[in-house]
């Protein structure tokens, strides 16, 4: 059954770092559809100017928290107050992610770097995992008279695609997609779907830096949709999946990418 924006009503998904780029057009999308939304992010609230809109326009309880998913502290912190404030959270959308500081090769990333990386992008994202789902299962260990509930990790072609100027991301992001896995077969006996949605060349903060490399490569028919991806091409996509379009696809890749990883001639 497809869920509509009215069944959506009082459930919460968590974005992690959803108040910019491809998480800012998660919550948009799951803000359309009627989800109360946890949002965190690394600055302070009198910085976030963009999501009260949200919460004005759409009716929804909006909360966010200033925390960083990489540190256990403010994990907890995070999840304290918001289950202190929702009582419970439906959707879990790890989207939190950094790319390295510098770009350097295979052979010369350092420790430091690579920490940087690993600690928000996998480690961060497999705890607070661990944590929300375990409140899932305390809370209601099984499926029946439950709303849907799903974990999404957006990942990156990276995960695949191998760039040897920042393998740290590579390998942070290929870690991601055996965490879907591992937690769509722990979880499949409770009825809760994990996916992966993966982005390809998207328009954002995070690749301003490396716009006309892009756009030359755009040009030149690195993907079949000749053009850059957007935060709402990766929100539709998961406003499909929150709405629970595909339950029995759980543990799979959707990839959100104009075709870039088609093999072609």
């Amino acid at each position: 059954m497809i869920e509509t924006k009215e069944s959506s009503a009082g459930r919460t998904a968590w974005i992690t770092g959803g108040t910019r780029g491809i998480g800012y057009g998660i919550a948009l999308s799951l803000a359309e559809h009627g989800f109360n939304l946890a949002i965190n992010g690394i600055r302070p609230a009198a910085e976030v100017k963009n999501l009260e809109p949200l919460r004005e326009k759409y009716g929804i309880d909006l909360l966010y928290c200033q925390g960083n998913i990489g540190d256990a502290a403010d994990r907890q912190d995070m999840f304290d107050r918001f289950i202190d404030h929702f009582g419970s959270i439906e959707v879990l959308v790890n989207n939190a992610g950094v790319a390295p500081k510098n770009r350097l090769d295979l052979l010369e990333v350092t420790e430091e770097e690579y920490d940087y990386v690993m600690d928000i992008n996998l480690k961060g994202t497999f705890f607070l995992s661990q944590m929300v789902v375990n409140h899932m299962l305390k809370h209601s260990p099984r499926k029946t008279n439950t709303p849907f509930r799903c974990i999404i990790n957006i990942s990156s072609i990276s995960a695949t695609v191998a760039s040897v100027n920042r393998p740290q991301y590579c390998l942070s992001k290929a870690g991601m997609s055996m965490l879907t896995q591992l937690l769509a077969v722990r979880l499949g006996d409770h009825s809760i779907p994990v996916y992966e949605v993966r982005p390809g060349i998207i328009k954002t903060d995070m690749t301003a830096a490396v716009t006309s490399k892009y756009d030359t490569l755009i040009k030149d028919g690195l993907c079949v949709t000749s053009r850059w991806g957007t935060p709402d091409d990766v929100g539709r996509a998961v406003g499909a999946l929150v709405r629970g379009d595909l339950p029995y696809s759980t543990g799979q890749v959707i990839l959100v990418d104009g075709g870039l990883t088609i093999q072609k001639l």
